[in-house]
């Protein structure tokens, strides 16, 4: 049987380019092989502030970026995380044999914190349990997300690993739930543009979206922090320079970088020139996405179509799962 994956993404305004090469680019290695489920996890965008009025239209303006980016519903079931009612209930099952300490000392739930310390909720602590569900819903074997998401997997292995041991299967050898490994990706680290952390939807001029045509990526690359251009020597391992040099290697030609590099070492780079190859780079490759986009913005019963077909693929499979965890708790 093949390899099952699940991987989501919050419904918090659009997809940028870090999304795309750390997670979408992902699915599509991915689905052609196994048997995937991918998500906009709308339940998780609330744990954060947002807007109610917008939500929807988060919402809809991901799945239009999936399909536009290549996800193809024939191969794979595309859902809306809030559209499946067995997520949460299987959340709250998983909360019953998993301690609080544990989450309150993982180190996302700590930056979310410290980031919105007005809005420090049970939902923002109960997130990496709702995201165990999510992917054990659907038996999760793989999922292809960055490495800053490692913590909430081991999350995912812990609790599994206690499910089965507390509540064991019939026959010997087999198990309620696998261990969810992480499906690495070129991009599965994109820099900020402030020169600091990771391109995040939440950070206010530090991601580029895949919405964006060319003069708005120079904009916002012309913002990136860079040095004097005559300090020579190796490349710088963070900031603003380091982080320039990573967007041009994930979306330029080698030689390209490498000519960069040069220059760089040599004291005669022009930041500008540098920065406008890049922005040139970004939208080359996002060009096809934004086309593709508009040929199903104006096909709006077929994305809804797209988007019920998901919904009852999921919700067969996720029905089938509960009835096996409820009958091992004693709810069946």
């Amino acid at each position: 049987m093949k390899k099952k994956v699940y991987s989501g993404i919050r419904a918090t305004n659009r997809l940028h380019i870090g999304n795309y090469l750390g997670a979408v680019k992902g699915m599509l290695a991915l689905q052609d092989q196994y048997d995937c489920v991918f998500s906009v996890v709308d339940l998780h965008a609330m744990t954060t502030p947002y807007d109610p009025g917008t939500l929807h239209m988060s919402v809809r303006n991901i799945i239009l970026d999936f399909l536009a980016a290549g996800l193809d519903p024939e191969k794979c079931a595309l859902e809306i995380q809030s559209q499946i009612p067995q997520h949460t209930e299987l959340a709250f099952l998983l909360s019953t044999i998993y301690p609080v300490s544990r989450l309150e000392d993982l180190p996302t739930y700590k930056d979310k914190k410290a980031q919105y310390p007005k809005f420090v909720n049970m939902g923002l602590l109960y997130y990496p349990v709702l995201m165990a569900a999510d992917v054990l819903l659907y038996k999760g074997e793989l999922v292809p997300v960055g490495i800053d998401q490692e913590p909430h997997l081991e999350v995912m292995r812990e609790i599994a690993r206690k499910f089965n041991a507390v509540y064991p299967s019939a026959s010997m050898g087999q198990v309620t739930f696998p261990e969810p490994q992480r499906f690495k990706t070129t991009g599965e680290y994109v820099p900020s543009l402030t020169g600091s952390g990771k391109m995040s939807k939440t950070v206010e001029g530090s991601y580029i979206t895949l919405a964006d045509d060319l003069d708005t990526i120079r904009r916002r690359i012309a913002k990136v922090p860079t040095d004097s251009g005559t300090l020579g020597g190796n490349i710088p391992q963070e900031g603003g320079v380091a982080n320039l040099f990573t967007l041009l290697k994930l979306f330029g030609p080698k030689e390209t970088f490498i000519k960069y590099v040069e220059e760089y070492r040599e004291k005669s780079i022009r930041y500008s020139d540098m920065k406008d190859v890049v922005s040139t780079l970004i939208h080359e490759e996002l060009l096809p996405l934004q086309n593709k986009r508009r040929e199903f913005e104006q096909q709006p019963e077929l994305v809804d179509g797209i988007i019920a077909e998901g919904r009852e693929k999921c919700l067969v499979r996720a029905e089938a799962t509960m009835n096996e965890v409820k009958e091992k708790m004693g709810l069946l």
